[in-house]
């Protein structure tokens, strides 16, 4: 028992110096944990000869997925209805172009060029057609633009990304089953359900010190999250309609947001971006980095061609625009998840999954390091007087509104 609690204290320290980092740096929390993971796998499998963060340890693999959960419940309760009602067009139209162009792009890339097979070029196209929702929306908390409008119809850009994933690995690969008609069946009755029951169930016996509210809402999750993985699919996948379901309820309920974001980005979401970033071997990267390099350089370009674009066609400032592409571009959660399922599914093999999760999790992190650093729409943060006291950059006449618009 002694050496999980030794484990436990080597995970939180990691996490502990992502976050100095971060404030030193001046960049988002979960990028410099995803940083800190996979150096800290390096630095110590070439001391120590051995994965000393053991990131497969089963208890490790549950708080980290339990994070992803959560980030991803939090994200789609965050989710402002008014908001979306009012930016739909913008948010169906930038969220199918950032899906739809790099999952076709990417699946003839990795066909053609790296030669794979036809299902995994399929499966390549999916795993890097993503936007990771855990990404954004811990970029949009850290610097409180999850507060403004800009930022409220980035997340529901994101959401409409990612169903277009979740429906592209379902259709092509899921097996369809009675098992997935009976969780689709549940999702659907949920979404009937959720809305109603919840909010009368947290007046009559909530607002107690026992933190009901919270238990309620791991309970839903966890059930689904069961349900998805008895299906055949992940348990991340539900988190984010629940949000939504509930984003008119608890979305609106400041305090319990609150306590339940001290819980997941305290102890819970440095198990899952230190974990992301630790599975990435570099050795085996730097042996052979041309498919990497390739898979990643693709979906940049092919995000950047088709959501720009779409960006300027919504009246949006140039550097609005580059900061939404940029973002737009970032991958983790569902990427990952989809690289997995493919290795597990025997669809891809070893190699082929190591180039797919360092080309998501490079797409984490360098789009949103150039993002903050060139086009952060520092106007809207002073707009915000809920956002956080941080350091703003300059305004680069990039990042100014135009005048003409």
């Amino acid at each position: 028992m002694a050496e999980t609690w030794f484990l436990a204290t080597l995970w939180l320290g990691l996490a502990l110096l992502a976050t100095l980092l971060s404030i030193g740096l001046g960049i988002a929390t979960a990028l410099s944990e995803i940083v800190v993971g996979t150096v800290a796998q390096l630095f110590m499998g070439a001391l120590f000869g051995s994965a000393l963060l053991t990131a497969d340890i089963s208890w490790i693999k549950f708080l980290s997925g339990t994070g992803a959960i959560l980030l991803t419940f939090l994200a789609g309760a965050e989710l402002d209805p008014r908001i979306f009602r009012a930016n739909w067009k913008e948010a169906t139209v930038v969220g199918f172009v950032s899906f739809l162009s790099p999952f076709l792009l990417c699946t003839a890339g990795a066909y053609y060029w790296l030669q794979w097979s036809s299902e995994a070029s399929w499966l390549a196209g999916v795993a890097l057609s993503t936007t990771s929702v855990a990404v954004v929306y811990a970029v949009m908390l850290e610097f409180g633009l999850n507060q403004t409008e800009f930022g409220k119809t980035l997340l529901a850009a994101c959401f409409v990304t990612d169903l277009g994933t979740v429906l592209a690995l379902g259709f092509i690969f899921a097996p369809f089953s009675y098992r997935m008609v009976v969780f689709l069946g549940v999702v659907f009755l949920g979404f009937l359900v959720l809305p109603w029951v919840t909010p009368r169930f947290f007046i009559r016996f909530g607002g107690r010190p026992s933190e009901l509210e919270a238990k309620f809402l791991l309970l839903i999750l966890f059930g689904f999250g069961g349900l998805a993985v008895w299906a055949d699919s992940e348990a991340v996948l539900p988190a984010y309609l629940i949000g939504m379901m509930l984003a008119g309820t608890v979305g609106k309920d400041h305090v319990l947001i609150r306590r339940l974001r001290t819980l997941t980005f305290g102890l819970l979401t440095p198990f899952y971006f230190i974990r992301a970033g630790s599975l990435v071997s570099i050795p085996a990267l730097v042996a052979a980095p041309a498919p990497l390099v390739w898979l990643f350089l693709i979906k940049i370009a092919s995000k950047t061609l088709a959501v720009y674009p779409a960006t300027q066609r919504f009246d949006n400032s140039r550097g609005e625009g580059m900061y939404t592409t940029l973002l737009m571009s970032t991958g983790l959660t569902f990427g990952s998840i989809s690289a997995l399922f493919g290795l597990t599914h025997g669809i891809i093999n070893t190699p082929q999954y190591s180039y797919l999760v360092a080309a998501v999790v490079g797409s984490a992190v360098l789009p949103t390091l150039v993002a903050n650093a060139f086009f952060l729409p520092g106007h809207l943060l002073r707009e915000n007087p809920e956002a956080p006291v941080l350091p703003i950059p300059p305004e680069s006449p990039a990042q100014n509104p135009d005048p003409a618009k």
